[in-house]
């Protein structure tokens, strides 16, 4: 079930609009965890998500390092967490992430810290900065739902 895809992915602008196509197909339940050095683009990704989402222009998207969750409203809610300040697992329970997948999309930035806190099934997004400015987005499905999620990004990637 696992599939893996390579993008090159040009600009920031670039990122977003990928990122947008598949925000707009996401469902509640949906989980895309992201990985990446800080100025990687995960935010910026997350941005192209919560505009395919529908989520109002006004809302401000931004990393939640501090905050840890943001929640936005939009076709579906859009829940945004960040794991890199969390120290420990035993601070996860009280963020209401679990909750989170049962009833919104959700998008985990440095997910890598708590992998056992992800769902079975999630699309995951390793980002690359290269020296010419492009990011190389490595993707990989965990199951059915995250295998249809990697298409989507594909055909994104590719119109």
């Amino acid at each position: 079930m696992n599939d893996d895809l390579r993008l090159v992915i040009p600009s920031a602008e670039r990122m977003q609009q990928v990122a947008t196509k598949l925000g707009a197909m996401l469902e509640i339940g949906d989980v895309v965890a992201l990985t990446g050095p800080l100025g990687a683009g995960k935010t910026t990704f997350v941005q192209g998500l919560a505009r395919g989402l529908g989520v109002p222009a006004d809302r401000h998207v931004a990393s939640p390092t501090f905050s840890l969750v943001n929640e936005h409203p939009g076709r579906i809610d859009f829940v945004h967490v960040d794991f890199y300040r969390i120290n420990s697992a035993a601070e996860l329970p009280e963020l209401g992430i679990e909750e989170a997948y049962d009833r919104a999309a959700t998008a985990i930035e440095w997910a890598e810290r708590f992998p056992d806190w992800l769902p079975a099934d999630v699309l995951h997004l390793s980002i690359e900065p290269r020296d010419d400015g492009s990011r190389l987005v490595h993707a990989h499905s965990s199951g059915p739902r995250s295998q249809a999620m990697l298409h989507q990004l594909a055909a994104g990637a590719t119109k």
